[in-house]
């Protein structure tokens, strides 16, 4: 396995992998679209990827404009190795060095990934209009779950 920064020519496999996953999955593909992963790509945020025999696996994307987490995928193929993890520290260590507020993302409730943020620390504070759980985490939270960050 081999993490690095995302860059724009991986969005094909970035889609891929976020089109394969089994859940949270986009029903309406028109609401994630090549142009907006550039657009967090290069503008609003950051990624990281992590490959496998040169293949893109799973993929990060965090946002310092709307304080949020944009995406955290890994191909269901490749599930139980650690990547999401990896990919979650690499995002979380990046993400408050840029900047001290306070970030957030939303999942589907009862999902993997509703278990996965809560074994990071995550505090659900709600949910959104469409029913997901939202979180949050704040800097300190983080520092103090991963004091080598």
């Amino acid at each position: 396995m081999h993490f690095r920064d995302a860059r724009p020519e991986d969005i094909p496999q970035l889609m891929t992998v976020r089109f394969a996953v089994r859940e949270n999955v986009l029903r309406n593909r028109a609401l994630v679209t090549e142009a907006h992963c550039l657009d967090y790509l290069t503008r609003r945020g950051h990624g990281w990827v992590c490959e496998v025999d040169g293949a893109v696996v799973g993929f990060a994307i965090a946002d310092l404009q709307d304080h949020s987490i944009w995406a955290l995928f890994v191909h269901p193929d490749f599930d139980q190795r650690g990547i999401g993890k990896r990919l979650h520290q690499l995002m979380l260590d990046w993400y408050f060095l840029q900047t001290p507020e306070t970030v957030w993302l939303s999942t589907a409730p009862g999902t993997r990934a509703d278990a996965f943020y809560r074994r990071q620390g995550w505090q659900e504070t709600g949910r959104t209009g469409s029913g997901e759980v939202r979180f949050e985490l704040t800097k300190a939270e983080w520092a103090q779950r991963n004091p080598t960050g």
